[in-house]
């Protein structure tokens, strides 16, 4: 009997801790849901409907360069460094700047 009480009490502890454990899990998709909203607002203010769907497919093609590439912009809006709206043409020329150059590599047989 004593083993029942004991063994319930387990179950409702891991249940309890269960629960706590997807409530912050819930939070924390709805934080970062606010956050990217909050990221696509800006990004929309500061670019052109062209540059956003340039950024949109270099987000496809290379998901972790794109965001490194909207963390920079967001941050030149924030400063308050950017004139006017980002257009393709510009955006275009920023990211041939950050991008990385590649070496060329020459096999030569003898």
């Amino acid at each position: 009997m004593e083993n029942d009480d004991e063994l319930q009490q387990l179950r409702a502890k891991k249940l309890r801790e269960l629960q706590l454990q997807q409530q912050m899990q819930a939070s924390a998709v709805e934080e970062q849901k606010e956050l990217d909203t909050q990221r696509q607002s800006v990004l929309r203010q500061i670019l052109t409907p062209e540059a956003r769907g340039r950024l949109g497919t270099l987000k496809t093609a290379r998901p972790d360069f794109a965001v490194a590439v909207e963390e920079q912009l967001i941050a030149l809006a924030q400063s308050g460094r950017l004139g006017s709206q980002i257009d393709d043409r510009t955006l275009c020329q920023i990211l041939e700047k950050i991008t990385p150059k590649k070496r060329d590599i020459k096999i030569t047989r003898r």
